[in-house]
């Protein structure tokens, strides 16, 4: 069967709900890795030769599977499973996750049967990684990160710093100059933070080559993680290291002289304002250096800049980097926006930063993307290359651009993909983007507080006193819509005519008509047909390309290829943001079309043709697990055509018919209700057909006809008893029907699977299924448009409709009104 991604990372998921009671996120999260760590080695490395990690014989998966149910299961993962991993692969260091400990898996048979769960749950087939055909996909990175951000979600406020996360990483990766064609297994990059190591792999991802990898971390738990993580990605020969102190005062990174090693690219996301930095960091007579010492401590980190204040280490991590790049060396590097701003010894610093010409550019964040900390961040990119000739920086405001995902923000594709452009091209855009010269932030005392160069602050709605006071439309809010003038040039002119004061105009429409005078101007009409247009453009392209797709398909590659096409194709057109059309597609991808296509890449198109019944758990009073296949269209599923699209396509006759009878049933189920709620009250004809139960059913009206029957006395209450009979008995017949039509179609439907070819799936997943919601999505993007347009029209048409003085003279014929009315009233 083939399986779908979602599938996948909801498998992980559930051990987890396995793990959780007796410890939190941050802990449990150890325990699922490992074992997706060693299911990972044992399906891909298990007895291959000269593999990068070894798996000794016995310490596979299916030597833990051996293990299930046995008093000794906690014991025996710790020492015949994962003690011989660590002898055979010094370079993963050691794992430190008890299998046997009774406070966190909990004491005899629920341990065991914990434990077995979690191992039974590794053998479903969505976790068998030797049959990953879409391995250039990183299916496995994938599901990591997934678990990484759920893990960094649950652990809080303080337990979540362990995690970049993805989108930003993804941000850092494409900007710092690691794809441009160079990069080798010679070139190096580095993170002396590195967590679980998330942020280097994106890096090294981004590279079109592989790339050799080094990180530092403090936490040996959390560098285990990483070590993992870089096998987990297919990078066994990166070196992780860790000594239990931090970077700062104990670098394990060094040169043949003592001093620290450089390297070509370095990216971090260090711990924000650390307080304790100095810890370890000083010369043998006790002084924090500024020279490199005969101990090595500071290596000449402060030298040229000053030295960082003892109770913030922001700075002293962003000097350790610039240390430990070459000459040409960049770095990208997360840091809160006070290094921007802050002043004493870190204005210092950062004035001869920017004197150095070091810094290439400045990315503010939005607030709330990390985990540990809600403050506002910032990117701060360093290029030492063009340092010397470097007369500007470039800085962006992007803190405006994400969604809100739960507790936290979230940058989506599109804010990505904007970040990304508008750097690299070190594009202007207002409110946006600035390339500032550093004369400019001179005059500014070297302060680079984003918002001194960029006014990111949308305008304020002025109400024009003058307007409210004598009417008319202001024209300066009109001017303000000059974006659609520009593409509807006349439409202007139909809307609005001249006021006899200067400056001001007068609508010349009624309001109730601003909507239709604006979707049906020739211009409007002719604008939309140029966006379908170039848009059916793209979809001529583009359908091929879905309709070729062959099993073994690289999802992450076809995304990448036809949403680049599109935001390529929308480039060119005023009104519609290109980013906006592209997150359209990204969204549905990461919705729907990236399940199936992963599909199509495990079992190719013929999983269409798989259908099976929806199988619903639930627990008696027992506590047995019982398990009922759910009955119906609702029950029926499929991984690639849901039942909908196949009634659609085969059987639309049928649904109708459906439709038809059903309607039928509504309308007889309502006439009932309204004669029973006319009827059936206290007094009423029917109230005296109500059971025990006080209810009115067929059985009840029956045994009530039967004791008035013949009766003159209550001859109107018997036809009207006689029908509610009849409704009664139409409304059920009607149900027979619907239940029988409803059984035939749900074997139509489930032989027709069965009967698909593979064209016939290709047509149905892309031309019923995929296309369909992309065109609405479009379709909707321009109606947005169109609205924003009509609702600001309708808006200062509402808000200068009438003058004070019209006003003032309406109150006053109103209150006459009233006063005429109290007299007649005599007061």
């Amino acid at each position: 069967m083939a399986i779908k991604k979602s599938e996948l990372y909801s498998s992980l998921w559930e051990m987890c709900d396995e793990l959780r009671g007796g410890m939190d996120a941050s802990e449990y999260k150890d325990y699922v890795l490992i074992m997706l760590f060693i299911k990972y080695i044992s399906d891909k490395y298990a007895g291959v030769p000269y593999a990068p990690i070894t798996v000794p014989e016995g310490a596979s998966f299916k030597d833990m599977v051996a293990l299930k149910g046995k008093d000794t299961i906690g014991d025996d993962i710790n020492k015949k499973i994962i003690g011989p991993i660590e002898q055979a692969n010094k370079s993963l260091g050691s794992i430190k996750v008890d299998f046997d400990n009774p406070e966190k898996l909990g004491t005899g048979d629920e341990k065991v049967k914990r434990l077995t769960k979690l191992i039974a749950i590794f053998e479903k087939p969505e976790l068998n990684f030797s049959k990953n055909k879409a391995e250039g996909d990183d299916i496995l990175g994938d599901a990591y990160e997934y678990l990484m951000r759920n893990f960094a979600t649950e652990s809080g406020k303080s337990k979540g710093q362990f995690y970049t996360p993805s989108e930003v990483s993804r941000i850092m990766a494409k900007i710092i100059g690691i794809n441009n064609g160079n990069a080798n297994a010679n070139t190096t990059i580095y993170d002396p933070t590195c967590g679980s190591g998330s942020l280097l792999l994106k890096v090294a991802d981004e590279a079109e080559r592989k790339i050799t990898i080094y990180g530092q971390e403090k936490e040996s738990a959390t560098a285990g993680l990483a070590r993992m993580n870089m096998v987990l990605h297919d990078c066994p020969t990166a070196l992780i290291k860790c000594t239990g102190n931090s970077t700062l005062s104990d670098p394990q990174f060094t040169d043949d002289n003592g001093g620290l090693k450089q390297f070509d690219f370095v990216v971090a996301n260090p711990p924000f304002s650390l307080k304790n930095w100095t810890n370890g960091v000083y010369d043998t007579d006790g002084d924090i250096g500024v020279e490199p010492s005969a101990n090595g401590r500071d290596y000449g980190r402060f030298k040229g800049f000053g030295i960082p204040p003892d109770k913030n280490g922001d700075y002293a991590f962003l000097l350790h980097i610039i240390r430990s790049l070459k000459s040409k060396g960049k770095a990208a590097v997360i840091l809160p926006h006070g290094v921007l701003f802050r002043g004493n010894a870190e204005a210092e610093i950062r004035k001869n930063l920017i004197k150095r010409g070091y810094i290439k550019g400045i990315i503010g964040l939005p607030a709330n993307l990390f985990y540990g900390t809600g403050i506002p961040a910032c990117l701060i990119i360093i290029d030492k290359e063009n340092a010397d000739s470097r007369k500007a920086i470039f800085m962006m405001d992007a803190s405006k651009g994400y969604v809100k995902d739960g507790p936290k923000n979230r940058l989506r594709d599109q804010d990505i993909h904007k970040i990304v452009d508008t750097f690299n091209k070190l594009e202007e855009a207002d409110k946006y983007s600035r390339i500032v010269p550093i004369s400019e932030i001179e005059e500014k005392e070297y302060n680079l507080n984003i918002p001194r160069y960029i006014d990111s602050q949308e305008p304020e709605d002025i109400q024009d006193i003058a307007a409210h006071l004598q009417g008319g439309i202001p024209n300066a809010d009109i001017d303000a819509l000059n974006a659609y003038w520009q593409v509807y040039p006349t439409m202007r002119d139909v809307l609005f005519a001249p006021h006899q004061r200067s400056g001001y105009s007068l609508l010349k429409i009624d309001k109730a008509n601003i909507k239709t005078s604006i979707f049906e101007h020739p211009e409007f009409t002719s604008y939309s047909k140029k966006v379908f247009d170039v848009y059916d453009d793209w979809k001529a392209k583009t359908i091929p390309v879905l309709k070729g797709l062959k099993e073994g398909v690289k999802p992450k590659i076809l995304i990448h290829e036809i949403a680049e096409d599109l935001l390529a194709t929308f480039s060119n057109l005023q009104l519609i943001d290109k980013y906006d059309a592209y997150q359209h597609l990204m969204t549905y991808w990461n919705e729907v079309m990236q399940d199936d296509v992963f599909v199509i890449s495990d079992s190719g198109w013929q999983a269409g043709r798989e259908v099976y019944r929806i199988v619903k758990t639930s627990k008696d009073k027992s506590g047995k697990t019982k398990e009922k296949e759910q009955d119906g269209l609702d029950g029926m599923e499929s991984k690639l055509i849901q039942p909908y699209l196949i009634v659609n396509r085969y059987f639309l006759a049928e649904k109708h018919t459906l439709e038809a009878l059903e309607g039928e049933r509504e309308t007889t189920t309502a006439e009932l209700e309204q004669l029973e709620e006319e009827h059936g009250v206290d007094g009423g004809l029917l109230n005296e057909a109500r059971n025990e139960n006080d209810k009115i059913t067929t059985a009840s009206v029956k045994e009530r006809m039967k004791r008035i029957k013949g009766s003159k006395d209550d001859a109107e209450e018997y036809q009207l008893l006689q029908q509610f009979l009849k409704l009664s008995d139409a409304k059920t017949e009607l149900g027979k029907k619907i239940a029988t039509l409803q059984k035939e179609l749900e074997t139509k439907v489930w032989n027709q699977y069965k009967a698909l070819t593979d064209e016939e799936i290709i047509s149905l997943v892309v031309d019923d299924k995929w296309i369909p919601v992309i065109d609405n999505a479009i379709r909707t993007e321009m109606q947005r448009i169109s609205q924003r347009l009509t609702q600001r029209i309708k808006e200062l048409a509402d808000r200068y409709e009438t003058p004070l003085p019209a006003m003032e003279k309406e109150l006053a014929a109103l209150e006459a009104k009233v006063q005429q009315h109290l007299a007649k009233m005599g007061f």
